[in-house]
């Protein structure tokens, strides 16, 4: 799928780069071009309110199920979230600087924001005023306007209470929402089946109104988005030589195969049986790598927070929309919390679910989503490889929480029993 949505982009932007240079008339082509992708993207938005309610109340729900199973799941839980929202912080501090660091050429961002359709995203107000919009009095009315700030509280309220009921209760309801949330996922994968000609068309819409500056634009989020990965990734290390005591080059030596599987696959479940026998010649015994390793593959992402406020800053640029303190804080939070409670399902299915809410609730509009999809493909490489390093850092520093672990032994293999 992520390649026939690349290739519909490169299609794209290759037509109206050859139009252009050939001096085509183009205004009966982007008339349709524009009509096959805005219906396109009004179908993905339209599947965005129902998904994520139902997608955050079960998430929620087995989130909360999951910390209350035991200690070491608990502590698993809850570096999970403390380093997901370290992850989103990052970005939100560098990505300004790196995005920033590029310099188009004179007019091109004027043009490319000239070439991008108007989308009206409702402003985030004021500190005081903000405050007074958390809490819904309507919910239904919430939802149909799109406000996903205070819908996404209720939802995180809802899933919890839910918890709350007795068993014979809360499953029928919890087996609802799941119902939906996958009657939502077989929709979203319907609509995904014509992937590539939404995005040739919405591609080919921009780049024959803009130039060349579209391409430039999209390679430079890819460059940024690669940046801050490898940050992320890099940053593993000190914490579990620091936080996990073990010993740098037995930590590099251990990851290096589950990293290399990530890489060649883009799956952090097919490195996960690598990623158990780097555990072992680590030395972590017992039955922390057997529990936190499969929950960290279900529900720990370290790239996924960044890449949601990346793609938020990266869109709010192009669009020329500037974000707020405020807007950037929901931006953060919003993106910590999609990530832990989104989790399991195929980046492509989950995209639009798990980047547009922070994206809206910072006010930026989501129109150039679709072609950032098509494009990252390519980071996604990253994405993964850094996902398997944290989940091992992850795992020898709730494996130090347990006491002592076993010693590895001189040639880098764990004692067995």
């Amino acid at each position: 799928m992520a390649a026939r949505i690349l290739i519909g982009l490169a299609a794209g932007l290759a037509l109206a780069a050859l139009a252009n240079w050939a001096g085509w008339p183009l205004e009966g082509a982007l008339a349709v071009a524009g009509a096959v992708g805005g219906l396109w993207l009004d179908a993905l938005r339209m599947t965005v309110v129902p998904l994520v309610f139902s997608l955050i109340v079960t998430g929620i729900a087995t989130a909360a199920g999951t910390a209350s199973a035991g200690g070491v799941t608990r502590r698993a839980m809850i570096l999970f979230a403390t380093i997901l929202l370290a992850s989103a912080i990052v970005a939100a501090l560098l990505g300004p600087i790196l995005l920033g660091a590029w310099a188009p050429a004179a007019g091109t961002l004027d043009a490319l924001r000239a070439g991008l359709p108007s989308s009206e995203v409702p402003p985030v107000p004021p500190v005081a005023e903000w405050f007074g919009t958390l809490v819904s009095t309507n919910i239904v009315k919430t939802a149909a306007d799109g406000a996903i700030v205070p819908l996404t509280i209720f939802a995180l309220l809802f899933g919890l209470a839910a918890t709350r009921l007795p068993a014979e209760r809360s499953e029928p309801l919890l087996g609802f929402f799941r119902a939906v949330a996958d009657t939502m996922l077989v929709i979203v994968r319907w609509i995904l089946l014509l992937a590539p000609i939404g995005v040739f068309a919405l591609a080919f819409g921009l780049a024959a109104r803009v130039g060349l500056g579209a391409g430039a634009a999209l390679a430079h989020y890819v460059v940024v988005q690669i940046v801050v990965t490898l940050v992320l990734g890099l940053a593993m290390y000190p914490l579990a030589i620091f936080g996990g005591r073990v010993r740098p080059a037995l930590f590099a030596r251990a990851a290096a195969p589950a990293q290399a599987v990530a890489a060649s696959t883009q799956s952090s479940l097919a490195s996960l049986p690598l990623m158990v026998t780097a555990a072992e010649r680590m030395g972590l015994k017992g039955d922390v790598p057997a529990v936190v390793l499969p929950l960290a593959v279900a529900l720990f992402r370290i790239a996924a927070p960044a890449s949601i406020v990346i793609v938020t800053l990266a869109m709010a640029r192009m669009h020329g929309v500037e974000v707020s303190a405020g807007g950037l804080a929901l931006c953060v939070i919003l993106a910590a919390i999609n990530t832990l409670v989104i989790a399991g399902l195929p980046n492509q299915i989950t995209f639009f679910a798990a980047y547009a809410p922070p994206a809206i609730a910072a006010g930026v509009p989501v129109d150039l989503l679709p072609l950032l999809l098509a494009v990252d493909t390519i980071p996604d490489i990253f994405y993964t490889t850094s996902n398997v390093t944290a989940d091992l850092a992850v795992t020898s520093l709730v494996a130090r929480g347990r006491g002592p672990t076993a010693s590895p032994s001189p040639d880098g293999e764990g004692d067995h029993p």
